[in-house]
């Protein structure tokens, strides 16, 4: 008996957004609704105007990224589109589930307007990896310098990382010398991407140096939600524990990073010794400082869909008068 399209095409996202809402119940149930609440009421202005200026920083470097990645790949993109779309992409995925669409929308359109789709959803697909991948290396190394809870398991978690990072490269290589197929094509175009556009002398570094300022940034506007709080932990501690927390952002469950991030942080918290409402007063705050944060978006994509309406509006009544003008060649 086969599966219906329907349940193909929603029922990894409703596994995705029960096992979110699974993580906040069991969460509820541990610590209770206070925390949450307590994480709404630590709500002030500075804090709302420090997400928003540091979240609009954020934003230029990372469609600074896309910039550098999407031109590396032959469909270039100017920096002002590249930063309203990336606004739109937040916060798409500050609202759907998974956390991955508005990245997909980002690549499509872009794709469109470039007459390559597939290479513009590659552009955000290394984009993001990059993005992960220089967080990884900077949280690791943060992580084996500073002290945190998951510090004395750092070592293997890195090792079975390497480990996983060399079959994968050792499958592609692979895959690249066998007969045409689709795990083929796409083990050439991973290598083409690499070796002709990414790995450039002039595009890695700036690919690198943006990285590094979004993953400065994010950390930045969580420590602001931290002492917003009430959380006074040292610095050093603070930031540890907040990277921690990063890392459960990109789990791709739950509705704009809800479920994750707030079970990390509450593990992370309470193995440190501040408490685990604490941390899901943090993560609370956080997510409500990022949701003001991407906001623009909203209307850039309100914007969006007023143009289409009034477009479709005028295609309409441009149709009508080409009928009136031409109605008597039928008479």
């Amino acid at each position: 008996m086969g599966v219906s399209p329907a349940v193909r095409r929603f029922g990894l996202p409703l596994l995705r957004l029960a096992a979110g809402v699974t993580v906040l119940w069991f969460l509820l149930r541990q610590v209770g609704a206070a925390p949450f609440r307590e994480g709404l009421r630590a709500i002030t202005w500075p804090a709302v105007a420090g997400a928003v200026t540091l979240t609009a920083l954020t934003t230029v470097c990372s469609a600074w990224r896309w910039r550098v990645a999407a031109r590396a790949l032959g469909v270039g993109i100017g920096l002002p589109r590249a930063v309203g779309a990336y606004y739109r992409s937040l916060f798409l995925n500050s609202v759907l589930v998974g956390g991955v669409l508005g990245d997909v929308h980002r690549g499509v359109t872009h794709g469109r307007r470039a007459g390559d789709v597939a290479r513009g959803l590659r552009a955000v697909a290394w984009e993001r990896l990059c993005g992960q991948v220089i967080q990884a290396v900077l949280t690791a190394g943060v992580l084996l310098t500073l002290p945190s809870p998951v510090r004395p398991a750092l070592p293997y978690v890195l090792a079975g990382v390497a480990g996983v990072a060399g079959c994968a490269a050792l499958v592609v290589r692979g895959a690249a010398h066998r007969r045409q197929s689709r795990l083929v094509r796409t083990a050439r175009a991973v290598s083409d991407d690499l070796r002709c556009g990414l790995l450039a002398r002039g595009v890695w570094p700036q690919l690198t140096l943006a990285s590094v300022l979004v993953f400065a940034g994010h950390t930045a506007t969580f420590v602001i939600a931290a002492r917003a709080a009430g959380c006074t932990a040292p610095l050093g501690e603070l930031v540890a524990l907040l990277m921690v927390v990063q890392t459960a952002v990109v789990i791709p469950l739950g509705v704009g990073g809800w479920g994750p991030r707030e079970g990390v942080a509450a593990w992370a918290f309470a193995a440190a010794g501040l408490g685990a409402a604490t941390g899901v007063t943090v993560t609370t705050l956080y997510a409500v400082l990022m949701l003001a944060a991407v906001a623009p978006g909203a209307g850039l994509l309100l914007g969006d869909a007023v143009r289409r309406r009034r477009g479709g509006a005028i295609r309409a009544r441009g149709d009508d008068a080409i009928w009136r003008e031409t109605e008597w060649l039928v008479r």
